[in-house]
C-alpha cells in the first residue's frame, strides 16, 4: 500500500486513490495466523499497520474505499482511514470483531475510530462486534454510500474524479488539522501486545 501511495503521489496534477479488494472480500484484516506464529513480533506488526493508517488518513489526495465484499477488523479500520467508503448494498459485512474473539485493539486504531465516527457509532461498532450490512452501516455512519454490486467501483471512481482536483499539500494539511490527535496516536510505536491476544483487526 505504501508503494501504491508513493506512485500516486509522485504524479503531478489531479489525482485520487481508489482501493478495492478481490472477490468476496475487501479485506479481512490482520493476518492472525501470522500473529499466532510470531508472538514476539506483534508490537512491530501492529506499529506498521498503524503507520499505514496514519499515512492514508492525512494523504494529500482524495481517497475512496470501494467495499465490494466483507470488510473486517484491520480492513474496516483501513476503510475508515479513507476519506469516503462506498459499500455493496446487498451482500457483505462491515465488522470490528475484537470483542467477539476476545482480542483488544491497539490504541491508535481506537483513536482512528473515535476520530472518524460519531461517538455512539464508534462505541456501538467497537463494543458489540456486530456485523453490519450495507444499509445498516450507512445508517450508523460507518460508510458514506451504498451501491449495487456492479456499481460499487464505478461509484467510488466517479466520486474520486469529482474531487481529484483538491489533491495537494493544502488537502493534507486540512486532514492533519482534523485528525492530529489520531495521527499522533497511530504513529506511536505499539507496546505491550507481544504474546497477548490483540486485534488491530
Amino acid at each position: 500500500m505504501h508503494t501504491l501511495l508513493d506512485e500516486v503521489e509522485a504524479h503531478d496534477g489531479p489525482r485520487a486513490l481508489v482501493t478495492i479488494g478481490a472477490g468476496k472480500y475487501y479485506s479481512t484484516g490482520a493476518d492472525l495466523r501470522w500473529v499466532g506464529a510470531h508472538p514476539d513480533e506483534v508490537d512491530e506488526y501492529l506499529s506498521e499497520i498503524q503507520l499505514l493508517f496514519a499515512r492514508l488518513l492525512v494523504a494529500p489526495l482524495p481517497t475512496v474505499a470501494a467495499l465490494q465484499g466483507h470488510t473486517f477488523g484491520a480492513g474496516a479500520f483501513l476503510a475508515l482511514a479513507h476519506d469516503r467508503a462506498v459499500m455493496r448494498v446487498d451482500r457483505g459485512y462491515f465488522c470490528l470483531p475484537g470483542i467477539t474473539i476476545g482480542a483488544s485493539y491497539a490504541p491508535g486504531t481506537v483513536a482512528l475510530a473515535a476520530a472518524r465516527l460519531a461517538p455512539r457509532a464508534a462505541h456501538e461498532a467497537l463494543v458489540s462486534g456486530r456485523r453490519y450490512g450495507g444499509a445498516e452501516a450507512l445508517t450508523l455512519g460507518l460508510i458514506d454510500e451504498t451501491a449495487a454490486e456492479h456499481e460499487v467501483l464505478s461509484a467510488a471512481v466517479e466520486y474520486a474524479k469529482n474531487v481529484a482536483h483538491t489533491r495537494g499539500p493544502v488537502l493534507g494539511e486540512i486532514k492533519y488539522g482534523l485528525y492530529e490527535d489520531a495521527v499522533t496516536r497511530l504513529r506511536m510505536p505499539v507496546r505491550g501486545y507481544n504474546n497477548t491476544s490483540v486485534a488491530c483487526g
